[in-house]
């Protein structure tokens, strides 16, 4: 359900409701109040899937106080303007709407603290007191929530899917997803002291963005990747550092290393940390990219050679999503990553409550004990030896609600040292905080949420207040802190985890834990994976993972120990350009899915290389032997044209540690100043290149001399060379692999993008055309009004020829002539007339000489005019030849009876009410998006119920003047 501030979807969008929407306590507002200022509001609803839930209410008033003031005060007008009305709160209630609480208890007064009546009207504790209402001790070993007084409190600074970091005593703030950026602020900073929000001074920078990562080095920011909304919704690889003293921006164009490959990406996550070899890089992990799909892999920036990389991992074979959140623990030198939507098997996407740990130094993955709550758009702070995940999208459903929430305010805690899951108590607060897209930090041992999305975009700070091991004077209490802290003892008395840590004195104690059953190590397909988690499996058999307590005859425990196969690599890429980057991978167009190419595709001893089996071999050969020996092997000495090619066979030759390998390639001098290869393509010295003073006048043929700098030398042919290279084509096995067809998010019109099946559809509000396995994370906040993935409707309003066509999509209005025939035409507009676009900025104003009114033309916005629907009526009879029937006429019936009479007319009726049974369901689809503008004193009602698995709605207008 879209609502705007306005009659027309050009007007400010205000508020995106979905979802199930209920209080989490009794009494909370969970159902956000909306506030329209403009004298009207459109409220556009659209579902976009086959999913059934039981209907809504709407309610709305014309210039009350917000929520009634909540029971706890009385609606007042103002003395300085009449017109407007505000809440008059009852004591110890305050806010706009009277529904906050203060001063709980009197504040414990005397001896805990006192009520501040006169400030900001709350509780003033002692020093020895702390909470909401002084309630509880410092230190204290209970934990609790408060709702920060924020100044400026101002809606623009509400945004969703934007980062966070500390620095001194400022969070900043940087990007985010809005409803409106024309005054969108891309940096904010927060002054955790005086609880004032400050604008970045503005500089030129980088365009607004959402999705995005940041991570701080010193005085830097490090911003990479993200979707720019205003920039056709692309995803960037842009990398840009945010100077916090200066407050200036600048840009970083990273050299990329080796064979590597830079991944534009969003809703990915990053860490900066100084590893072992004291080389500080950042860390980019998982996330979405437009072209490659969702990635699995790591990717690294060293902030010193300002070079990137993908390094290979080694361990479990994890599965890269969208969404997820992650921590770095400096204790474990690792980072952990819970959740996320990814690619499932089968071709099928969502949600998912795994976690996984990241060994930093040794780029090894081990797969660790899921919540059981999947999620994505959550945040993740450490705090104490535990990692706190608050909040996210729990949607999971897929055609009938089993319950779960868009927006959640669940609170977990996972314990590193033990590997072990706890549900913490959600916020008690005086309203619901369900969210998701929000940020979080740790500050001074607490965490901070700001912001996110539920419905309409939070402007709003929770803070969170762990227990403080201090407080925990016995060893035995100590020792079981929690949940959602971890604490140690130290001689005689309780420490931090982070304290007892830098004191080298940690020792936990953790429940014993038990070897996970069969059916739970059954979901680990491959050896690596089955073996390089904390569930207690094994790999038994080659063949299937199993609990470590079942019996096996050949069992595998060490993840070390694994051969690892193409197909359990191939099978974790989820588009075709991801799956072509892999040489062992080929793309199944039909099955729309990665698979291994088999192993006899080369023979054995070849290695699979683009188009092209290669092989390397040590001896020690002339030119023209090192041939034959290929010949001898159905190919020939290789033709390195490609970049592939060249990097395998400098990899290759770099592991012969134990001989010198200079092996000889297939190219040759052709005449006195002209080198080929073998395949008779010309050699362009790009990839590789001759060493200094080569080619010599000597040599005729080449051979690689030093592989570490792709350096070519030149030989007599009859000279001998430690080692040759062979080069044989390939044959594919696979029928349906074809070359990799334009991504979605290139294809720029309606029709290029849903030409191919149902692998891309398109959204015809954004003009974007997306892959149908990211739909949902492409559209988190509800961007895409309708999309379409078969039929596409016309790009602009002036395409659509009927008036029923034009009043089903929201922007358009239908121009009546004045011959009232049903004849006009289609226009942009809102309920006051048609609309064009004026200004520098392309914005949409109301020009009624567009269906001038004096010149007897009609506008129609919510329902066509009955004579329209009479053509279109007809129109559509002629077009399906209903009019061509031969209806029985007297001369036909003469001498019949009345009663078969109306029998040949009711079985003619039957027919075409067969036929128009199509329309009919069009009709019903069409009056479920509802459309209705609020306004002019008229009250308008739209229900929802669930009939026979398919949507009947009505809509009701009722005029004021009848209530």
């Amino acid at each position: 359900m879209y609502v705007y501030d306005g009659d027309s979807i050009y007007a400010p969008l205000i508020a995106v409701l979905s979802g199930l929407i209920v209080p989490e306590v009794r009494g909370n507002e969970t159902v956000p109040e909306v506030v329209t200022t403009s004298g009207y509001a459109l409220l556009h609803f659209f579902s976009d899937a086959a999913y059934n839930l039981t209907g809504f209410n709407i309610f709305y008033s014309i210039n009350s106080c917000p929520n009634n003031c909540s029971g706890h005060g009385k609606c007042t007008t103002s003395i300085s303007a009449a017109s407007q009305v505000y809440c008059e709160c009852d004591k110890y209630w305050k806010g706009e709407a009277c529904d906050i609480p203060y001063c709980k208890a009197n504040c414990g007064s005397p001896d805990h603290g006192y009520c501040d009546l006169t400030g900001e009207k709350l509780c003033v504790c002692n020093d020895s007191w702390q909470g909401p209402d002084c309630s509880l001790n410092v230190p204290s070993t209970e934990s609790y929530w408060i709702l920060p007084n924020v100044k400026p409190f101002s809606p623009s600074v509400g945004r969703a899917s934007h980062k966070a970091v500390l620095h001194g005593k400022f969070m900043w703030v940087i990007g985010g997803y809005t409803f409106n950026y024309s005054s969108f602020q891309m940096v904010l900073n927060y002054d955790l002291e005086s609880s004032i929000w400050n604008v970045g001074a503005p500089s030129r920078g980088p365009l607004q963005r959402y999705g995005h990562s940041l991570a701080l080095y010193q005085e830097n920011i490090f911003m990479y990747g993200g979707r720019i909304e205003t920039n056709d919704g692309n995803v960037t690889d842009e990398l840009w550092v945010f100077n916090t003293h200066s407050q200036s921006w600048s840009t970083k164009t990273p050299t990329v290393l080796g064979h590597g490959q830079q991944y534009a990406v969003e809703g990915h996550s990053a860490h900066i940390m100084e590893l072992d070899s004291r080389d500080v890089v950042m860390i980019i992990i998982f996330g979405y990219s437009a072209i490659y799909g969702y990635t699995s892999s790591i990717q690294e920036y060293h902030i010193s050679s300002n070079t990137w990389l993908v390094p290979e991992t080694k361990g479990a074979i994890v599965q890269g999503g969208y969404g997820h959140t992650s921590v770095y623990d400096e204790t474990t030198k690792s980072i952990y990553i819970h959740g996320g939507y990814k690619a499932l098997p089968g071709n099928k996407y969502g949600l998912v409550d795994d976690l996984y740990k990241y060994e930093v130094n040794t780029k090894t993955w081990t797969i660790l004990k899921e919540s059981g709550f999947a999620r994505y758009l959550h945040s993740a702070v450490l705090i104490n030896g535990a990692m706190l995940i608050f909040g996210g999208n729990t949607h999971n459903d897929t055609s009938l609600s089993n319950g779960a929430k868009c927006f959640s305010a669940d609170f977990l805690a996972y314990d590193i040292a033990c590997d072990e899951w706890k549900t913490l108590p959600k916020p008690n607060l005086h309203r619901d905080v369900n969210r998701f897209g929000h940020s979080a930090v740790v500050i001074n041992g607490s965490m901070y949420i700001f912001g996110g999305f539920s419905s309409v975009l939070l402007n709003d700070i929770l803070v969170y207040k762990p227990p403080n091991c201090k407080a925990f004077r016995d060893e035995e209490l100590c020792k079981n802190a929690g949940p959602g802290i971890k604490c140690v003892w130290n001689k005689n008395h309780c420490e931090s985890w982070e304290s007892g840590n830098a004191n080298n004195i940690l020792r936990t104690k953790c429940p014993f834990k038990t070897a996970a059953p069969d059916d739970r190590c059954y979901r680990y397909t491959d050896c690596a994976s089955c073996t390089a988690n904390t569930n207690g499996c094994q790999w038994c058999d080659d063949k299937k993972c199993i609990s470590a307590n079942s019996n096996c005859s050949m069992s595998v425990r060490n993840y070390t120990k694994c051969h690892v196969r193409n197909e359990q690599i191939c099978n974790k890429l989820t588009s075709c350009k991801s799956c072509s980057l892999n040489l062992n991978c080929q793309w199944d167009q039909r099955q729309q899915e990665c698979q291994a190419l088999p192993a006899h595709l080369c023979g054995e001893g070849w290695s699979h290389i683009g188009d092209a089996c290669l092989r390397i071999n040590s001896s020690r050969e002339s030119y023209d032997n090192a041939k034959l020996y290929c010949y001898n092997l159905s190919g020939n000495l290789a033709s390195l044209t490609t970049s592939k090619e060249v990097e395998f066979v400098l990899d290759e030759i770099q592991k012969y540690t134990q001989q010198k390998v200079s092996p000889w390639v297939g190219l040759r001098k052709i005449n006195i100043s002209y080198w080929g290869w073998e395949d008779m393509s010309p050699f362009t010295n790009t990839t590789l290149q001759w060493l200094p003073g080569e080619p010599n006048d000597s040599g005729f043929c080449a051979y690689l001399e030093r592989a570490a700098v792709a350096g070519l030398k030149a030989n007599p042919c009859t000279s001998m060379a430690d080692g040759l290279v062979c080069e044989k084509p390939v044959v594919s096995p696979n029928q349906n692999a074809r070359p990799c067809k334009k991504p979605c998010s290139l294809r720029t019109s309606c029709s290029n993008c849903t030409s191919n099946g149902m692998e891309c559809m398109w959204c015809s509000s954004t003009k974007r055309c997306v892959d149908s396995n990211a739909y949902i994370i492409s559209f988190p906040y509800g961007q895409c009004l309708e999309w379409q993935t078969a039929t596409c409707s016309p790009q602009n309003c002036s395409g659509l020829r009927t008036c029923g066509q034009c009043l089903e999509q929201p922007g358009c209005g239908w121009c009546n002539d004045p011959s009232n025939t049903g004849r006009g035409h289609c226009i942009e507009g809102s309920s006051r007339g048609p609309m064009k676009l004026v200004g520098m900025h392309n914005e949409m104003a109301l020009d009624t000489n567009l269906c001038p009114k004096e010149k007897n033309y009609d506008w129609s916005f919510i329902q066509c005019p009955d004579f329209a629907l009479k053509r279109e009526f007809c129109s559509t009879l002629l077009t399906r030849g209903f009019l061509r029937k031969s209806l029985p006429t007297l001369s036909h019936l003469s001498g019949q009876r009345p009663l078969q009479l109306w029998s040949k007319w009711v079985q003619l009726l039957f027919e075409l009410v067969a036929d128009l049974g199509a329309i009919h369901m069009m009709l019903v689809f069409q009056t479920c998006r509802m459309k209705e503008v609020l306004g002019d004193g008229s009250f308008h009602q739209t229900s929802e119920e669930g009939l026979g698995g398919q949507a009947k709605c009505n809509r009701v207008r009722i005029p004021t003047s009848s209530l």
